[in-house]
């Protein structure tokens, strides 16, 4: 297996969960006039990413574990580098960290929680590649 056929590929990249082809998102996370926002579906196998109406709530409670993720990388880099910083300093380097990572968390929380019910496909991925 390589690691286009991952699902660490889909969700770092933000594909499809099921061909691993076609964007998740409409546009980069960064992007803030689309803030997130899912495209219904996906361009290369027509995937429709979203199961029921509010599917993507419960990506919300992954996007808690991915912040606190965050927040202990940061930390753990500031212990790391030799950082003297006070209590308070260290806090408000967390926030920024989790400030500038925020777009990007939200999408890939929501990455992460398609990932868990569509499945990636082979085959599917195999002719979405070929279709033009």
């Amino acid at each position: 297996m390589s690691f286009k056929e991952s699902k660490l590929y889909s969700i770092l990249f933000l594909k499809c969960p099921r061909c691993h082809e076609g964007n998740f998102l409409e546009a980069s996370p960064y992007k803030l006039s689309k803030f997130n926002k899912v495209k219904k579906n996906c361009p290369s196998c027509n995937l429709k990413y979203s199961i029921e109406p509010s599917f993507y709530y419960g990506s919300m409670y992954v996007s808690y574990g991915v912040g606190i993720a965050v927040a202990v990388a940061v930390y753990v880099l500031i212990q790391i580098l030799g950082l003297d910083f006070s209590l308070f300093y260290t806090f408000i380097s967390i926030i920024v960290g989790l400030v500038l990572t925020m777009p990007y968390i939200g999408a890939i929380s929501k990455s992460i929680w398609a990932n868990i019910f569509f499945k990636f496909d082979k085959s599917i991925a195999a002719k979405a590649k070929t279709k033009p």
